[in-house]
């Protein structure tokens, strides 16, 4: 098995959607449905929408195992207009937008490689924080993740309708 990551862009959109259905699809199936609802997001207008942004505004990689999309993740430099709430970290950033793996290609460290190849990326700018959100409800696996992964818990917020929102950061 081999992992190679990719810069990608707008024609990787529906492959980043189908990352994204599949997610929704696993927790569905595991009723964890607090993050994403029940529906694929391919469905939801605001969600192609806000994929589709940040594709065209940030820097966009695909972690291919076996030449398979597996993974994807897209880097910017702030968090964007839904956590504008969010205080200012004060220096530059990059903050992590959309990191989903293909659940039909899991277990094979795609996820963990795009997060370590991120992290290169932002001390190759020069820049020393990288900064993402996540789901923080149910079980907390999500922001376990990310931790056993060098980041750190920061902020944490409530979203639309009450949902559990964690802010976490890595020095690089």
């Amino acid at each position: 098995m081999s992992i190679i990551i990719r810069e990608g862009g707008p024609a990787d959109i529906p492959v980043i959607l189908g990352m994204l259905d599949s997610c929704v699809e696993w927790l569905v199936g595991q009723g964890r449905t607090g993050q994403w609802g029940t529906k694929p997001l391919s469905e939801s207008p605001r969600t192609v929408e806000s994929v589709t942004r940040s594709v065209n505004e940030g820097s966009v990689f695909i972690a291919e195992v076996d030449g398979v999309p597996a993974a994807t993740l897209t880097l910017a430099d702030s968090p964007g207009p839904t956590l504008s709430h969010l205080p200012p970290p004060g220096e530059p950033e990059r903050y992590i937008h959309w990191l989903a793996s293909d659940r039909r290609v899991q277990g094979h460290g795609a996820g963990s490689a795009l997060l370590a190849h991120a992290a290169e990326v932002t001390r190759r700018a020069g820049i020393s924080l990288l900064r993402v959100d996540c789901y923080a409800g149910d079980d907390g696996k999500l922001v376990g993740y990310y931790e056993s992964n060098g980041f750190v818990r920061t902020e944490t917020y409530e979203g639309t309708d009450g949902w559990p929102g964690q802010v976490l950061a890595r020095r690089v």
